[in-house]
């Protein structure tokens, strides 16, 4: 059974070098990539936007959920790619979910309250002429009208604070259902996500130090009504290897443990972005 198993899961693999899935336009997406600004731009060797939305076949056209869009570094590039004709739909984190992480002001927890307005008001200066209009909601109060209308959602980094959650108010698996219910059946699921070793204990890899397990990931996707269609290692990085003691926010960008130290810095540099695993499902047509 081993043997079998590990035989489909390579079957499934699909490299760095794999072509663009579906309708994806790698021309437009190469130029929509060549004009982000400089600080886009110096991301692009660890997350690799042009290979992963090549592998998750979004295209130009396409009404896209953009989980957790934070400061935008993927809003800006899926707003001019999809275009006029397309739609952007951005989902954040519940309002209950903030309070959990102890660390937000009173000021910041009061913002999310407006969110829902602030971020698509927020993005249009990103989107020019030709952008894709950008709408808003936040897992677990999602407009019925939203059902069924997207033909893609995108978790990128974005499930590991779900997953560490969902004990408190069962954050990931509404997350889950507003995906499932928000796409087209057929519609395509892409995720991108700090991956733990497999040998790493499992409270450890529970979230809460930015890192899941592969298996636990595809086994709640496949529990939430998805179909897994395959894997990539496009964002993969063996230079990432945690300790138990280690969480992600000590690599860049973030820097936690090293802001005031160079050589640690300087050690964190090398070893680049997290290890990342590239997931991609579908909701059954």
């Amino acid at each position: 059974m081993y043997k079998i198993l590990m035989s489909l899961i390579a079957l499934t693999l699909v490299s760095s070098s794999s072509v663009f899935a579906g309708g994806a336009d790698e021309e437009r997406l190469a130029s929509t990539l060549a004009s982000q600004s400089e600080d886009i731009q110096a991301r692009y060797g660890y997350r690799h936007p042009q290979e992963t939305l090549g592998f998750f076949g979004i295209a130009p056209g396409m009404t896209v959920v953009e989980a957790l869009p934070g400061g935008g570094w993927y809003t800006k590039i899926l707003v001019p790619y999809i275009g006029q004709d397309g739609r952007l739909i951005g989902a954040d984190y519940s309002g209950d979910m903030y309070p959990l992480f102890g660390f937000f002001s009173e000021e910041q927890l009061q913002a999310k309250k407006t969110w829902v307005a602030d971020f698509p008001a927020g993005t249009a200066e990103w989107a020019g002429e030709e952008g894709a209009p950008v709408s808003a909601f936040v897992f677990g109060a999602m407009p019925d009208e939203m059902k069924g209308q997207a033909d893609a959602v995108l978790f990128i980094r974005a499930l590991h604070n779900l997953a560490r959650f969902e004990g408190d108010g069962g954050f990931l698996t509404a997350a889950l259902q507003n995906a499932y219910d928000a796409l087209k059946p057929g519609g395509i699921v892409g995720v991108v996500q700090h991956q733990a070793r497999d040998e790493m204990p499992d409270d450890w890899a529970d979230g809460s130090k930015g890192y899941l397990k592969k298996g636990f990931l595809i086994a709640k996707m496949e529990a939430a009504g998805f179909e897994f269609v395959a894997a990539s290692d496009i964002n993969a990085n063996e230079k990432d290897q945690p300790a138990e003691t280690d969480f992600v926010w000590r690599l860049p960008p973030s820097f936690v443990t090293s802001r005031d130290n160079p050589e640690l810095k300087a050690e964190m540099t090398a070893i680049g972005e997290s290890n990342r695993m590239t997931l991609k499902f579908r909701k059954p047509k």
